[in-house]
């Protein structure tokens, strides 16, 4: 038997219940995951409450989680990428992390630079994939560049400011507190907007010279998706990709017309690194930025897995800043 926090009802935090589990023997093409640290991010948080539905295993329960780093305790048949004893990590699920072993597909998990700590690498392979999509594949950001990132101090915006300042990108976020501004100002986001106490649609229009921003990223959804198309330039993306305030409101397509010609797209990390090729370049180019110090990953709030529910309350409040990770 194994601690593991596991959901048996969909609800708020108070749902998620610390218990024993049994983590059986890995099958054909899976290992055995000892772990030690494990990402906390905002999809679990949709898994929780049932906005993402989540299919319950054969005794009436699921393990939340997508992320988490750990060392390869048994391997089945099959598996030759990873031996026993690799540390290794993943960043793209299958969904089950919130464990202290777990079983996972050997073709899910990737090897860790040994330069790289525990904590970090469990803060960053989800929102550092995502920040890999956003500026590498989904739109190849430029030098010269002015974008708009909701939320620019927490921990994909903390990774994207300063990927974003590294390829010579302007890039204007919004924040909840000065204390806040002043750690996304740090990571490299050129201006901040507070976005409780000033209108962020007018002071984007002024920073901008009226233009309005070529991107919008936006991982809080339904409290600032209008305004945020009025921040684009003409045939600028609205790139909704979160929804931590609730789901983005529906809207008629003629509207994208009539504010400039703009694209709205809705992604998802899975459709980016679905193919193995696709993850493992994804894996390569984020671990090598890290390395290197271009991205620094030291803001983490730590928790013990027996605090998710701890952990997920802080997360949802807003009172978090950067990753935020259960510590085996």
């Amino acid at each position: 038997m194994v601690k593991a926090v596991v959901i048996r009802q969909t609800g708020g935090p108070e749902v998620l219940q610390y218990t024993d589990i049994t983590v059986g023997a890995p099958g054909p093409g899976e290992i055995k995951l000892r772990q030690t640290a494990i990402g906390v991010n905002f999809i679990d948080t949709y898994h929780r409450t049932g906005l993402y539905p989540v299919a319950k295993n054969a005794e009436g329960f699921f393990v939340p989680g997508l992320e988490g780093v750990g060392t390869v305790s048994a391997v089945g048949a099959g598996v030759t990428s990873v031996k026993v004893g690799d540390r290794v990590a993943y960043g793209n699920g299958p969904i089950g992390g919130y464990a202290e072993e777990r079983l996972i597909p050997a073709e899910k998990v990737v090897k860790v630079p040994p330069q790289l700590k525990d904590e970090q690498v469990a803060g960053m392979m989800l929102r550092g994939l995502t920040v890999w999509y956003l500026v590498r594949t989904l739109h190849q950001l430029k030098a010269g560049e002015t974008v708009l990132f909701h939320a620019a101090a927490g921990g994909v915006g903390l990774i994207f400011c300063q990927w974003a300042r590294s390829i010579g990108a302007t890039v204007i976020g919004t924040v909840g507190s000065e204390d806040k501004a002043k750690l996304a100002k740090a990571a490299g986001c050129t201006h901040t907007i507070l976005y409780k106490s000033e209108d962020w649609v007018k002071k984007v229009r002024e920073l901008t010279g009226g233009k309005g921003v070529s991107v919008v990223y936006d991982g809080v959804g339904k409290d600032t998706f209008m305004g945020s198309l009025d921040c684009l330039a003409p045939r600028g993306i609205m790139v909704t990709f979160g929804n931590s305030s609730g789901p983005s409101p529906a809207i008629e397509p003629a509207l994208l017309a009539a504010k400039g010609s703009i694209f709205l797209t809705r992604p998802r990390l899975a459709d980016y690194v679905s193919d193995p090729k696709d993850y493992a370049q994804a894996c390569a180019e984020l671990f090598d930025v890290v390395v290197k110090g271009v991205v620094k990953i030291d803001t983490v709030s730590s928790y013990g897995l027996a605090q998710a529910a701890h952990a997920h309350s802080d997360l949802e409040g807003r009172t978090t800043t950067g990753s935020t990770v259960l510590v085996v």
